[in-house]
């Protein structure tokens, strides 16, 4: 009589832990949406005070610089570049926000397509560092092409601001493989330690002072963001003074 009783108990367990599980999965979704939907409520309303007091400043300095010493036109200097980042600061904190709330539906997408807009948009930084772009032939994947956009512009970005002595040299590199293709964009910058390897992706971490490197610390967790959504991931590999190789991978489905 055990023997008929036991699989059943072991039926009712587990469909105990799986529905504890869906509960724990609905938590979760719920919890990350409105921790998603704080921060862009946040984002946006932060953004209107902070412009007016730079406003508020920059017409202050205008009309009043002749009763202003030295000190106090510094200040107003400081004051008006702390807002600056600062806004720089909510529109990236936005913009990662939004990854999960405000994707698009996923479509057939020519990667080559979007490199080569993002190469527009970055013509100015390519001409002022003497840059060289190179790239393998790229795939067509399906993805959301807005936020593949954003991955090949933070990656770039990012290449050609870690540069060294000499003129940035960037490969952008694919290969298929079993059910993704692997992508990776290669420069002969800086590079970094690999003990931060992981500490890259993490929101707000850097590892310059941002007097030598500009930017907000959220450019590659947005970009991790991204791969995720795709069902991907991304990695990197690089020596200090050797070059950086930011590696990611997108379904071929």
């Amino acid at each position: 009589m055990n023997d008929n009783i036991q699989p059943q108990d072991d039926k009712h367990q587990q469909q105990q832990l799986l529905d504890a599980l869906k509960r724990y999965a609905l938590e979760l979704e719920r919890s990350n949406r409105e921790l998603e939907e704080f921060a862009y409520v946040a984002s946006h309303d932060l953004q209107e005070p902070l412009r007016i007091i730079s406003s508020y400043l920059q017409m202050l300095n205008r009309r009043y610089a002749d009763l202003l010493d030295e000190d106090g036109q510094r200040y107003i200097h400081y004051t008006v570049d702390a807002a600056d980042r600062m806004r720089e600061l909510i529109q990236d904190l936005l913009a990662y926000s939004r990854v999960g709330t405000q994707g698009q539906p996923f479509r057939l997408t020519d990667c080559e397509t979007v490199l080569q807009e993002v190469l527009v948009n970055l013509q100015l930084a390519i001409e002022e560092n003497s840059a060289v772009i190179t790239y393998d032939p790229l795939p067509t994947v399906m993805a959301d092409a807005s936020q593949l956009r954003q991955l090949f512009q933070n990656l770039l970005g990012n290449a050609l601001k870690f540069h060294s002595d000499r003129p940035p040299h960037v490969h952008i590199g694919s290969h298929r493989e079993a059910d993704h293709w692997l992508l990776w964009v290669q420069d002969n910058g800086i590079g970094l330690d690999s003990k931060y390897a992981e500490r890259v992706f993490v929101i707000f971490q850097r590892l310059h002072n941002r007097n030598e490197y500009p930017g907000t610390g959220i450019g590659l967790a947005i970009c991790k963001k991204i791969v995720e959504r795709h069902n991907g991931r991304i990695w990197v590999e690089s020596q200090p003074g050797q070059g950086t190789t930011f590696y990611f991978t997108l379904s071929t489905q």
